[in-house]
Formats: structure tokens, sequence, C-alpha cells
């Protein structure tokens, strides 16, 4: 079987949230497999936005002190093979393709008693398979899209940390944060040590009661580790960070904005956590680590001249740390946005959102059936924006086009950029089109 045929086998399975939500289908399966999930601590991140950066973080400060570390995140920016990465590096399509065919018969087996597998809970079981054979010292773990019932909750993290909660997914999460961060905190296991970003008061006030209810430890960003400085740095920020164990001052964070410090703290304070003994990290080592760290389509710069940034914020939360780590960051003279996002995310509140920071916005769509039309996107961009604000482009490479000439219209010295952003897939395409490179 080739590697497009796998891949395609397990798209063609569905997404979670068609599927009734219950841990029962994947533990079945874990368990015929098994329990490849036991084998190894786990640290488990959940949240609303800043998972994928803070997990990835987490795993090079682990593999910096010579770990072998197996790390899980979703969604993908162009392959699938992203989400499943060991040593810092993607399954290969031969290695990926090895794995789907070893579980492939227990996958056969669970579907033919009527309790059909989805998408994530597939690539979740391979991810658990290839760690335990590869085998890993400790594997980083990025929850879906919830918590209590993500597929990923089979397992039971050693450090559960939860990145910072608000509105996103309400159909299938709840209507507001409180009930959110209730089933984001199912995480939260007996024994464990919960690493809490700052949270919205409602928010915080289930994850501390689910932490006591479970006995964890628990360890809060701003009270028990947090920032205690930050300034701009040529290519990011240096931050001075307190740590559970020690401060670590001098740190350079080769990314960019308050919400990326806060990521760098926690996952900071995750190893801490998971690291036995009372002694703080080595600065050389922390400082090495966050030296190394990288987060495809978060903030990245992927042209000069004019910049063109890619960001993967999709929600109102996200995109307003986006949009602020942009000013300050890059105080461009003129911001040209490129949107394209799904018809299912909140748009208008994105919209308005973005309307004081963007001087225009070309409107497109991405590579999803979920994208909205861009007509309709122009519509609604037109009310809040002005209609002499939005140009519309059919496909993202026209926007960009769009995007860039513009930008290059107000000449080289007038510090001019172009922000494409809307969604995870937005960036994706985005990279692919502009030849940013893997997302390893």
């Amino acid at each position: 079987m080739e590697y497009r045929a796998v891949e395609q086998a397990i798209m063609e399975r569905g997404v979670e949230w068609n599927f009734e939500p219950t841990l029962d289908r994947i533990a079945a399966l874990m368990d015929v497999l098994g329990s490849p999930q036991d084998a190894y601590p786990i640290v488990h991140v959940a949240g609303t936005n800043g998972k994928s950066s803070t997990t990835r973080m987490i795993e090079t400060l682990l593999r910096e002190r010579n770990l072998r570390v197996g790390r899980f995140t979703s969604p993908h920016l162009v392959s699938m093979r992203e989400r499943i990465s060991i040593d810092g590096v993607p399954l290969s399509e031969e290695r990926f393709t090895e794995v789907y065919l070893d579980i492939e018969p227990y996958l056969k087996m669970i579907d033919d008693q009527g309790r059909r597998l989805s998408f994530f809970e597939t690539l979740t079981a391979m991810a658990f398979a290839a760690f335990a054979d590869a085998p890993v010292d400790v594997a980083v773990i990025e929850t879906g899209m919830g918590g209590s019932f993500d597929a990923t909750n089979v397992a039971d993290g050693t450090v559960a940390v939860i990145t910072p909660i608000s509105l996103d997914h309400m159909d299938y999460l709840g209507p507001d944060v409180a009930t959110i961060a209730g089933e984001k905190a199912g995480i939260i296991k007996p024994g464990a040590t919960a690493v809490l970003a700052q949270q919205q008061l409602p928010a915080a006030e289930v994850l501390v009661r689910r932490a006591v209810e479970t006995g964890a430890t628990v360890a809060r960003e701003g009270l028990e580790f947090g920032v205690l400085s930050r300034e701009l740095a040529v290519g990011g920020q240096l931050l001075s960070l307190k740590g559970l164990k020690g401060v670590y001052e001098e740190v350079l964070l080769p990314l960019y904005g308050a919400h990326q410090a806060g990521n760098a703290a926690c996952a900071l304070a995750a190893v801490e956590a998971l690291t036995a003994g009372e002694e703080p990290l080595g600065i050389d080592l922390v400082r090495q680590a966050f030296l190394n760290v990288t987060s495809p389509g978060r903030l990245e710069v992927v042209r000069r001249g004019p910049t063109v940034l890619v960001d993967a914020a999709h929600n109102p939360g996200g995109v307003q740390a986006t949009l602020e780590a942009v000013h300050e960051s890059f105080g461009f003279g003129k911001l040209i946005g490129v949107v394209a996002m799904f018809a299912d995310k909140d748009v208008q509140g994105i919209l308005e959102l973005m309307e004081p920071m963007m001087d225009e916005i070309v409107v497109t769509r991405n590579s999803s059936p979920r994208s909205m039309e861009p007509d309709r996107l122009a519509a609604l961009a037109g009310e809040i924006f002005g209609p002499d604000r939005v140009r519309l482009a059919e496909r993202l490479d026209e926007a960009i086009d769009v995007g860039i000439g513009l930008a290059d219209e107000e000449g080289e010295h007038s510090g001019a950029g172009v922000l494409i952003i809307g969604s995870v897939v937005t960036a994706g395409d985005a990279r692919l089109l502009l030849k940013a490179g893997e997302a390893t």
C-alpha cells in the first residue's frame, strides 16, 4: 500500500465531531494493541490557543536533555505526517505507511464491532503505537479539539498543560468559557501536575476545581511560575522566566508576541514538573532549547521585501494575540490582510478585530470545503471595513499576489507588510505556495 492510499484511507474515516463523543472506541483499540500509550510518560497539552507552539517548546526542552521524544500535534499545515514526529522529525512516508498497516487489522476488528474509528482516533492510535515501537523516553501529546472525550485522553498524562481557553468549537464543546474549560479539564488526572496558563476567571475556577477533585498538584502562570520580563530582540524576544525550580534570565525566544512568552513559561514549568529532583534545569540548556524552537505557521516570516507573515489564528482570542504581536514586533507603516476563513467560525468577530489594525484586506478561499465563499466573506468584510478597503480574489495564490502588490505600491521604504491569516488550512496553503519548507 502506498502512502497516498494510506492517507486517503485515513481521511475517509471522517472527522471526530460526526461521531458520538466517547473514549470507548479508542480504548477498545488501545486494548487490542497492548496499551502502547502506557509505555512512556506523557505530557498532555490542551487549551484553545497556543497548544501546538507549547507542545513544540516542551519537546525541544526535553530533546535538549538528550531524551528521545515523540510529538503528536494537530491539525497539520501541509502533510498528515507532521502530526507524528520522533526526535523532531515527522515520520517518513514509508514509516507512516508501515505504522498504519501494523494497526489496520485491529482497526478493522473494532470497526466490525459496529464502532467505526474516526480520522483523529486512527491517527492518535498510530502515534501511540509509533512512539512505543521507537521507543521514546517521553511523549508530548496535543489534544485535538477538547479534552475529556478527545481520543488522546485514553492516556494518562504525568503532566497536564492547559493553555489559554477562549471561545471556539462552541457547537461541540459548549456555549461559554466555563463549559469549555470543563471539557478541557478532563485531561487532568489523579496525581498529575496541572500546569495552567493565565485564564479568564470562569475557566480558572473550573480548572482549579478539577485539580482539587483529582488530587493533582497545581502550578499557575503568574503565581508559581511565569514571565518576569520580556523585551523585543532581533528575530524574537528576550525573556526572563520564573520556573517552578528557578529563575532563567536572558532567554532568547525566536517567536513573536506576549502569547508566545506565556507559552514558553508553561513549557518550562511542564518540563520542570516532569523532571525528578529539586534542582533547576541548567541555564545553558534552557537558553539553547528555546533558541532552537520553531513554530511553523505561527506568525512566521515567509518572505522579505515586502515582509509577508503567515499565521494560523482562527478564533477571536488567537487573532487578537496575533494582531498585538504584529503591532509590537513589526510596526508596519501599512498592513495588508489576506484572509480566508471557515464558514463555521466567528467570522464577524474576527473581522471586527482586524479592522483597526489592517489598512486593506484581500478576501479569498483556502483549499478546504469548509472555507467561506469569497463573495460572502467580501460582503461581511465590506460592512465592517467599508467597500473601498476590501479586495476579492477567487484563489489564495491570486490573493497573495494582490496583497504583495498593494504593499509594493507603498515603496520599499514604507514599511508595508502582508499578514496571511484566518485558518490553519490557510496558513498551510500559503506556506506551500510561498515554498516556506516542510513543517518539521
